[in-house]
């Protein structure tokens, strides 16, 4: 019986391991697509009357960086995103940080998260967030942390798909 707990055990990790690299090479996608253009190219909309691509860019760091709290890790490092990139629209906060500024940004929160991800157990990953109860979560136990990355890394991904439409042909070109 140990030896299968123990089997258990390291197959749950590996599964922890793919989900957490998944999340860093979506990570990796964004830097690069952010690293790619010109910089006048992140001012344009996804779509007519939709996000500009720097706006998408804050977006995903503002809500990363709510699992810093969300996991018990300690306290957001930019809250003032929350404000700018995910309680108001595009381009109803007229002084947004600088595509530098958000780039820097985005590569602390991912090295902040990714030290604190490499520091949680088996048992950290499948326990509850925050946003859940004691209660809720004995009743819905896939509520946890792990969960939470997996929906992060397909936001990510959502978005990712969305700022490929930014680029036309006189950029791509």
């Amino acid at each position: 019986m140990e030896n299968n707990s123990n089997s258990n055990n390291a197959f749950t990790e590996q599964i922890i391991k793919q989900v957490v690299n998944a999340w860093a090479n979506q990570n990796k996608n964004v830097a690069k697509f952010f690293n790619k253009y010109d910089e006048a190219s992140y001012i344009n909309e996804v779509a007519p009357g939709r996000n500009r691509a720097v706006y998408l860019l804050g977006h995903l760091i503002a809500v990363n960086d709510g699992m810093i709290t969300l996991f018990g890790l300690g306290e957001k490092l930019f809250p003032e995103y929350e404000a700018i990139f995910i309680t108001s629209p595009d381009k109803t906060v007229t002084d947004i940080p600088s595509l530098d500024k958000l780039k820097q940004h985005w590569e602390k929160l991912n090295t902040t998260l990714a030290d604190h991800f490499n520091k949680m157990s088996v048992a950290d990953w499948l326990g509850r967030h925050t946003a859940v109860s004691a209660e809720d979560f004995a009743n819905e136990p896939l509520r946890n942390k792990l969960n939470v990355l997996m929906g992060r890394t397909i936001h990510e991904s959502y978005h990712l798909g969305q700022l490929n439409l930014v680029v036309g042909d006189e950029v791509a070109a």
